[in-house]
């Protein structure tokens, strides 16, 4: 998904009117969403990454810039002073790898202070789950109740809750699900320079009824 650069511009911004200037991401994997947060103009970007792997290119990427705080760990591992310091706190394809995510999402509403937004884009619709999604470590894909009921269940209350990307159904069920293909870096890069930027002007007018993912912005009051 390094290739998929304006499906994550995309992403980043839908998030942007609620990111505010204190920005927490959780699971930054190797920076490709952090990077584009710092070109955002955030105020400050604390960027929290559990894999060793991962955590040497997350640092590799970002370290130099002085907005950017890089840590080792889960965030109930590295949250201690942390606590309503973060005007936002950004999930992006990470809450599907966490066992208990309400606790998750618990530990994500102590991070932010009161008026800060949770912003969260998670893989969608149960019936898409297969091979490649436990490959790569997803749990689950959410249904917009499920997602719901997490978020609310720790205390936020949901600002926005939407389908995102429906051009992608119908090729992640049939090229991934059906025919157990693997995403290729041609393939991502062709969905990312052709398909993605008329879904993307599609779906600023139209919110669409179904999605490969979900989208949703909540809110600490």
């Amino acid at each position: 998904m390094a290739h998929a650069v304006r499906y994550h511009r995309w992403i980043v911004g839908e998030l942007a009117p609620y990111l505010g200037r204190d920005v927490l991401e959780v699971g930054a994997g190797s920076g490709n969403v952090a990077e584009l947060l710092l070109e955002h103009g955030v105020g400050s970007l604390t960027a929290v990454e559990p894999s060793g792997g991962m955590f040497r290119l997350l640092r590799e990427r970002i370290g130099g810039d002085p907005r950017a705080t890089v840590l080792r760990g889960r965030l109930a591992e590295v949250a201690g002073g942390m606590q309503g310091g973060f005007d936002s706190a950004v999930y992006l394809n990470v809450l599907e790898h966490v066992d208990d995510d309400r606790a998750e999402l618990r530990q994500a509403f102590s991070a932010l202070r009161p008026g800060g937004h949770l912003c969260i884009f998670v893989p969608a619709l149960q019936w898409l789950y297969g091979r490649l999604d436990e490959e790569v470590g997803h749990l689950r894909r959410y249904g917009r109740g499920e997602l719901r009921g997490a978020v609310q269940s720790a205390g936020f209350r949901v600002v926005r809750l939407r389908y995102f990307d429906a051009a992608g159904v119908l090729p992640w069920l049939l090229y991934v699900r059906l025919l157990r293909r693997e995403l290729t870096a041609p393939a991502v890069s062709l969905y990312d320079r052709w398909i993605v930027p008329f879904t993307r002007a599609v779906e600023r007018r139209v919110p669409p009824p179904i999605g490969k993912n979900l989208l949703c912005i909540a809110r600490r009051d």
